[in-house]
This record gives C-alpha cells, structure tokens and sequence, in this order.
C-alpha cells in the first residue's frame, strides 16, 4: 500500500501518491507559490460552494448545447461536456519554458512536413527511414510538390503534454491533420470567467482572445493571389461528428460560413460554395475532415466526406487547406525517435521539450527490444485505426503478449513501443472534496508570420477514476480550464474584435450555405408543427376532461371530430381514423398517450421536437446564445415531462403543454427580434409560414367541413378557435355566438390576423419575391407561380359560399375543395423550394474497390 500524504485544505483532504509529481505540491505538504490565491479561494467557498459552482458550469454548458458525440453509448450519441471547476495552472515562468518549446516543435515538423512533401532530404540522408514514411497511411503521394516553400504550411498544431515524475513536461503526441479542442478551451474558460470571475480576476489569467485573432489573420494570409477579402469556410464532417458541436462553435466565433463536403463543388479547377445567391469562390478552407476523406477522386474513394476535385484545385493554387492534405504523417509515433536528431539537422540544438520514448520496431534492434519488454511497454500502431487503440502491456495475460508478438513480427514497421509515462496529478473536484487526478494539457498553436503563436492554456483533461491514466474525451473523461498566470494584470481584449494589425481587413462572413438554408427551413417547419400540435393536444385533453365530468353528448361528439383532426394534423396514422377508431374514440387516452410520450412514433410530439433539435443542432453556427438556450430548453423540459408526468392527471400535463408552447413562441419571437432579416430568416419564416398553413387546412378539413348544428357546432367552432389562439380575438370582434362562416372570415381571410390562412399566403408570398433569383431571368419561378395561385384563390373565397346555410351533402364540399387545392399547391410550394435552395451535390459513387487500411 503506497504512503500517501494528506493535506487538509478548509474542510477538504487532498492526498497525493509518492513517486507522482502533483501540479499543486512540490514536496511533501509544500504547496508551489502561484497556487496559493486560488487555494484561498477555494478554501472560502467550500466543498458546497464548490459543487455548487460545477453544477452551475454544467446548466451553462448544457444550456450552450456543449457535447461530445459518442456512437457506441446506450443514452444516444450526445455527451455533455464535462468541466471541472477546479482550474490547472501554471505559473507565468513556467509557461514561457513551455511557450518556447512548443514554438521549437511546430517549426521543426513544419519543415519536415515541406520535406517529406518537397525534396525528401531527411530520408536521402538517413535521418528518416522510407519505411515508416511510405508505409503509413498519412503519407498522400497526390500531396508531393504541393506545398510552398515560401511560407509556414502547418497552421494550426496541437501537442498533447504531460508532466513526468521528475516535474518536466514531455511531449505525448503530435495534432497535425485537423487538431480539435480549441473551441473546447474557449468555451471552458467563457464558462470559468462566469462561475468564479473574482478569481480569475485576482489570479491575473492570460486570455485567449488573441489566439483567434491569430487564427483569423494566419488563415487571411494564406489565401491565393493575396486577396485582400477571401472567402474562408470551415470544413465539416457533418452533425455525427464526435466533436461537431466545436466545428459549429468555432464557425461562429470566426465568423466564417460551416459547410459539409457536397456543400462544396470543385469546378474549372476552383472551389465553390453552393449558396441561395449561387456559387461563391472558396479561397481557403480550414478543414475538420480527416486527410484520406478529404477528396474521393484521388484519395479514399468511398468518401462521402469530401470534395471530388479538391486536391486538383490545391495543386492548381486556387485553394488553400489548413492544414493541407498529407500533414497526418506527422502524426506518425514512429517519428518521434528521430526528431532530436532531425532538430540538430534543422536548428543545430536539441528539443527544448522531449518526446516519450519511442522505439519504432521497423529496426531489428530496437523491435527486439520492444518483444523483450512488451509488458512494461505501451503499444501502438503507427496510424490511427478504427477499434485499434493503444495496449499496456502489462494488462495482458501470456496469451495476449503472444499474439502481439505475432502482430509485430509479422509487420513490424507498423509498430512502436512507448515508454509508460506516470503523469503528473492536478486538483479535482471528486464527490464533494478535492483529489488528485492524472492530467494530460492539449496545447495550440496557430502560424504567424514571424513564428507559431502559443494559446495561453489549452485543454486539460483528466482520468475518471484515481489512478487510472486512460485520459480521453471518448472514455468519458472531464476537462479542465488551464490558467496561465500573468506576471502582471492584463488588459481585458474584446473577444469580438481584431487587434490593431493583426489583419488590414475584416474577415468576409460568406453567403449561407445551401444546406444551411434546408436546415433553417425545416427548423421553422418542426417549430410550427410542434407548436400546432400542443395547442391541439391542449385542447383535446381540456374537452377530455369535460366530456368525462359532465357526460354531456354533444362533448362527445365535438371530442371526436377533435381526435379525428389530431391524427390528421399529427399524420399518425391509423391513429383515430383507421380500422380501429371506433375503440380508440370510446377509449382515447392510449392513443393519446402514445403521441404525448412516443418519441419512436412518427408524428407524435416528442419525435417533432426530436426532430427540430436535430435541425438546430445541425444549424448550430447559426444562432444566437439565447436562441440556443430556448432551443435547450425546449427539448430537456419536455424530456422531464416525459419522464414523470405519464401517470399523472391531465391538468399537470396541460401545464407542461402550456410551458412548451411558450418556449416554442419564445424561439419564433426571439428569431424574428434577433436575427437579420436575411435570405436564412426568410427561409426560416417560410418553413414556419408554411408548416402553419398545412396544419390549419387539415384541422380545418377535419373539424369545420363536416357541417354541424347547433350546440356540437358552437362547441367545435369554440375549440378550433382556442387551438388556433383566435377565441378572444373573435369575441372582441364579433361579440356572438361562434358561427361557421364568420369563423371562416376569421380564420380563412383576414390578411390582418396572424393565425389566419391569408395572412400566412401573404407572408409567403412576400418572402418568395424577395428570395435571391437567378440574374437576367426575366419569367417568374415556379414557386413564385404556386404561391401566387394558393393566395389567390384564398383571397377570391367567400366565406358564405364555403358554409351554406344548408347543405344536402353534410359537408362543406366547396370549403373542402378550396382547403385540398391548397394544402396540394402549398405540398408542391415545399418541393419547390426544395429544388431550387437545398439542391445538393449528388453524393461521390464508389470508382474502385477499397483497400482496408489493415491490407497496407
């Protein structure tokens, strides 16, 4: 049992493990000076100060939409972020050490990576062997002669460090291809400055404004031809993404349009963003999407990620990549052994940061080293592969050394063995009380003109368990804030704004990306219809209730033409209206509440508002950080409706009816208070307007067009008018009793109310003329046609000939024709649209059959 030291610390105990260095002691029970302020502080707040705090950061980074996507978890593909309130820090000494190492690093694998590219020096000399370079699945032979000697190639860079017994930090591995987390760092350190702003204040914090400010400037300057405005977009793999929510993040912070591969068209040898204005010029691309995915031409060819023609345009000069195609060679472990060496080459000095130690088995003697020493050695593959991660080999039995041993001999350049390293521990908030946690520190850098420019930080992350060192955001681990503390107060940048100099032009936002729109346009559709079927639901349970209380028939009655239109608004079919209505009319509550909690039932409330998540999720870049809380709201309190309101009475669940509704009200206000009233918002309110119109003409068709008399029409003309929100509006008006056609004058044609069927044509009609059209065109579009004919025969309709006084059939039959003409010119209106806005590139076809990376 290993000694421990304990440290009372207020009412805390913190224990550290001998033979591990602690971030926060040097010695036994010596606390490093640069801790001592936040110390004091925590000491004051308490653990339930504490735990108050992280719950605080938690509600903030669920309430932003911060996750980590995980496909293989029973709980969905979403993980929120986990942040711990505990921050990591270094001392300002000590960070300008670090600074200078990592500055070192970067500039050496950015000339090795315009070598291995380029002239191929390091292996001609020896200082690389042509098997670990050519043998890894990094090396893109369509990227040799692609780089410009003239300027820094690798933009961005990541290093994983950690910090050893011995107190020095040491190099893990190298982030090349698309490094991740920079938008995590930031929006961990927005969320410290809120949940403990007085000490970050006091410990006078570096702050990483100027990183992006960097980040901008460095992607300006790597536009072709030096243009003065280019065109920057963020390259995604898509929404599945494990860390998609950082790629929309980052877009908007930048300021930058977020765009998908079949987004994007590569013609004439150019790069081109499909958008509502057309095709748009793309002059550099900061891409999320990995190198061998990037183009299915002349890369992997069953991509669906990437661009067909992209490497041909960056050849060409037309387009720069950041970081451009083929830099995951740099990611090799296999090179690791070889960079002292390569930096005396290259510097004529040693690495001022060491790497763990590496020995690359495609030497005789150093793979006979690694077999001898398998099981207190780490394994590693020298590319990264699907269900392949490293292997302590001190966690395998006899038979596992065995079969590793057979792995490695039978291709031994594809194998490297790593020292095990003890990271060092960092304060952690764990059950109420502080404990050491083994740490890892991501750091970032991003090209300048005279250098690399070092994120003051970075992400740490630290190990779940005590004593674990399996640190990893998939394995659920927890992030840290890293503090960097200021040898003197610094003063407070504007997040928002570029310095003076760092770029002679403000960075051009681009037009909206065609997808984007598509995604704006079905959010305002699953808003509306979510909204619409609530108020329905609302209703139909407040004459539920009557109908059971006062067992009054013509509650009954009005009851099912209001279930009837239900299944028709909510197109659940069979629902109410199939072979077993009969049954489920004389019992509804089943039924009802399949649509209240299903959510694996398509129509019912729940798998709306799934569904109109998944479109703002999938839109993240585009919304403000209200809108986004609405958004949250929206879905995690219906979440707890579901959760426990099943068994309850119908009176607590129109109560949580009444909640939604207003969120949803809330989001359509917000958006047309908040956002500019550009072609996305015009999509967005036309995917409202829409959906609007559709679900009146069927609760319309259902309720209004069979013809009732008497007391079951008041009541049934009083409930519609309540579901569409227009019962006080129609008394105020009208001051009688609910008659047909003047509930049709209200709901059909009154161009001033917004619940009405012509005011929802109108706003159509508007927003279409004012869509971007193609130049030069001369005769209107087709959806310009089918809206101007909907609205016109609305506004041609007279309300006394839709609702004859008497009508020998029992219906309304020229209410319902003029109700069907429309709801299928609105349905043709939609396909319309589609067409024309949210066409994409048909997706890349497999060319050749695909060799797995486990053949190469």
């Amino acid at each position: 049992m290993p000694n421990l030291i304990e440290r009372k610390t207020g009412d805390q105990f913190y224990a550290t493990r001998l033979g591990t260095y602690d971030e926060m002691h040097a010695a036994r029970g010596q606390l490093l000076p640069h801790w001592e302020q936040l110390l004091r502080g925590i000491e004051a707040l308490g653990s339930k100060g504490l735990e108050r705090r992280r719950q605080e950061a938690q509600r903030l980074l669920r309430e932003n939409g911060v996750t980590y996507n995980v496909f293989d978890e029973s709980q969905g593909i979403s993980r929120p972020w986990q942040l711990d309130p505990v921050p990591l820090l270094i001392s300002s000494d000590e960070w300008t050490e670090i600074e200078a190492g990592l500055n070192q690093r970067a500039q050496l694998l950015n000339l090795v990576l315009a070598d291995l590219y380029g002239p191929q020096q390091l292996i001609k000399s020896g200082l690389l062997p042509m098997e670990l370079v050519y043998g890894h699945p990094g090396f893109q032979r369509a990227g040799v002669g692609m780089l410009s000697p003239e300027q820094r190639n690798l933009i961005v860079y990541a290093a994983n460090l950690a910090r050893g017994p011995d107190g020095r930090m040491w190099v893990l591995e190298d982030s090349t291809q698309a490094p991740s987390g920079a938008g995590y760092a930031l929006e961990n350190r927005t969320v410290m400055t809120r949940i403990l702003p007085s000490l970050f204040r006091d410990c006078q914090v570096h702050r990483l404004a100027a990183f992006f400010q960097e980040l901008r400037a460095g992607l300006a300057r790597i536009a072709p031809h030096h243009k003065d405005d280019p065109r920057v977009v963020v390259l995604t793999p898509g929404p599945l993404n494990e860390t998609y929510f950082e790629h929309a993040y980052l877009a908007a912070y930048l300021g930058y349009p977020l765009a998908q591969g079949d987004d994007l068209t590569v013609r004439d040898g150019r790069v081109w963003l499909k958008s509502l204005e057309g095709l748009q010029q793309v002059d550099v691309i900061l891409r999320r999407v990995n190198d061998s995915y990037c183009d299915p031409l002349e890369l992997r060819t069953d991509s669906l990620l990437g661009i067909p023609g992209l490497v041909e345009a960056a050849r060409r000069g037309h387009v720069a990549i950041a970081n451009p195609i083929g830099s995951s060679i740099l990611e090799n472990p296999g090179l690791l052994p070889f960079l002292p060496a390569i930096a005396r080459y290259f510097f004529g000095q040693d690495l001022r940061l060491p790497s763990v130690a590496t020995w690359w088995c495609g030497q005789p003697r150093e793979r006979d080293f690694v077999l001898e020493n398998i099981d207190k050695l780490v394994i590693k593959m020298i590319h990264r592969t699907a269900g392949r991660y490293a292997v302590f080999g001190a966690r395998l039995d006899q038979a596992g050394r065995a079969l590793w041993r057979e792995r490695i001999l039978a291709k031994p350049h594809m194998y490297v063995g790593q020292e095990r390293v003890t990271f060092s521990t960092a304060p952690t908030l764990v059950d109420g009380g502080i404990e050491p946690r083994h740490a890892i520190l991501r750091s970032f850098l991003v090209a300048g003109e005279q250098g690399y420019h070092v994120m003051p930080g970075g992400l740490t992350r630290i190990a779940l368990q005590k004593g674990t060192l399996a640190v990893s955001g998939r394995a659920g681990g927890v992030s840290k804030d890293t503090w960097v503390l200021a040898a003197e107060p610094e003063p407070q940048v504007d997040p928002g704004q570029l310095t003076e100099g760092a770029s002679s032009f403000e960075p051009l936002t681009g037009p909206l990306p065609s997808r984007s729109a598509d995604n704006l346009f079905w959010v305002g559709r699953y808003a509306e219809r979510a909204e619409s079927t609530a108020r329905l639901l609302r209703t139909v349970l407040a004459r539920l209730d009557a109908s059971l209380e006062y067992e009054d028939p013509n509650d009954a009655v009005c009851l099912g033409h209001l279930l009837r239109g239900l299944t028709h608004v909510t197109s659940s079919y069979p629902g109410f209206v199939g072979k077993e209505a009969e049954a489920k009319l004389k019992n509804p509550l089943p039924e009802l509440q399949s649509l209240l909690f299903n959510a694996q039932r398509a129509g019912s409330l729940p798998a709306t508002l799934h569904s109109f998540g998944r479109a703002a999720y999938t839109a993240r870049d585009l919304w403000s950080t209200d809108a986004w809380h609405v958004v949250d709201d929206i879905q995690q309190e219906w979440k707890q409706a579901v959760a426990t309101l099943q068994a309850d009475s119908n009176g607590l669940l129109q109560d949580c009816l009444d909640q939604l509704i207003m969120k949803l009200v809330a989001f359509s206000g917000l958006t047309t208070e908040s956002m500019a009233h550009d072609p996305g918002w015009l999509l967005l309110d036309i995917g409202r307007r829409l959906e609007r119109s559709l679900q009146s003409i069927a609760l319309l068709r259902a309720t209004l067009v069979p013809q009732q008399r008497g007391a079951v029409a008041s009541k049934i003309l009083e409930a519609v008018l309540a579901t569409t929100e227009s019962l006080m509006t129609f008394r105020r008006r009208y001051r009688s009793y609910a008659q047909t056609p003047r509930v049709l004058e209200l709901l059909l044609l009154d161009e001033k109310h917004p619940r009405a069927l012509s005011y929802q044509l109108r706003k159509l009609h508007y927003h279409i003329n004012r869509l971007p059209r193609e130049k030069g065109r001369s005769q209107i579009g087709r959806d310009q046609r089918l809206i101007l004919e909907a609205y016109t025969r609305v506004r041609l309709a007279e309300p006394a000939r839709l609702a004859p006084a008497d009508d020998p059939t029992g219906i309304y039959s020229e209410l319902d024709q003029l109700l069907s003409a429309v709801s299928e010119l609105l349905c043709d209106l939609s396909n319309a649209l589609t067409q024309t806005y949210f066409s994409h590139a048909q997706g890349p076809h497999l060319l050749a059959p695909v060799r797995l990376e486990e053949e190469l």
